[in-house]
């Protein structure tokens, strides 16, 4: 393994819930990949394109197998940049809050963003074919409320469904969970003792990864 691509998106910082945990994973794993490059994509912090009405022509052509030619090959650029850094890592770590039962909308630009025909995946006589095999994936999110199998509200846990959806559409179907659930609705004693829960299971997904 030569790179681990960690995306980031919270914009807390050092306040993120979410960062404590996914520090226990990073250490964890560069222990076990010491020459193993890491490199950190924040969403919250970078600009990404606009998915405007020339880049989404452009998706539109891709999808009917042309490539594309003049302006429209000139809007893709920075698409492309993005995409090429995203397959360029044989590894991903997505660290990410619950937002609204679902993921932050810069994540969600992120993605959409990415994920193009032609780039990540593409049409076949036999259906769509992930582009993006042969590389895992590890999530670790934080919950403000329990979304856990077997509890009340996991019908409402729209967030791991989709990212593995998502990802595994383009090929990646080696992903690993792990959630910090609740952090706000049992009180301040529950969410330390479940925070730490996280930590240790992110740090032994860090050193099995």
């Amino acid at each position: 393994m030569n790179k681990l691509l960690h995306i980031v998106a919270t914009p807390r910082g050092q306040e993120s819930r979410t960062l404590k945990a996914s520090q226990e994973f990073l250490h964890a794993f560069a222990a076990k990949h010491p020459s193993c490059a890491v490199e950190e994509v924040n969403v919250f912090k970078i600009e990404l394109p606009p998915l405007s009405a020339k880049n989404v022509e452009g998706k539109y052509v891709l999808m009917g197998g042309i490539d594309l030619t003049g302006k429209l090959k000139h809007t893709w650029h920075e698409i492309e940049y993005h995409i090429h850094h995203f397959m360029s890592a044989d590894a991903y770590l997505v660290s990410t809050p619950m937002w609204n039962f679902g993921i932050p909308y810069p994540l969600k630009h992120y993605i959409d963003v990415i994920v193009q025909p032609k780039y990540l995946f593409r049409y076949t006589p036999s259906g769509p074919e992930g582009l993006a095999k042969n590389k895992k994936m590890a999530v670790i999110t934080s919950r403000g409320g329990d979304y856990s199998a077997g509890s009340p509200a996991h019908a409402y846990d729209q967030q791991e469904p989709y990212l593995k959806t998502v990802f595994g559409f383009v090929g990646i179907t080696d992903i690993r969970f792990v959630h910090a659930q609740p952090m706000d609705a049992g009180g301040a004693e529950t969410q330390r003792i479940k925070l730490d829960e996280a930590k240790e299971a992110a740090r032994l997904l860090g050193e099995k990864f």
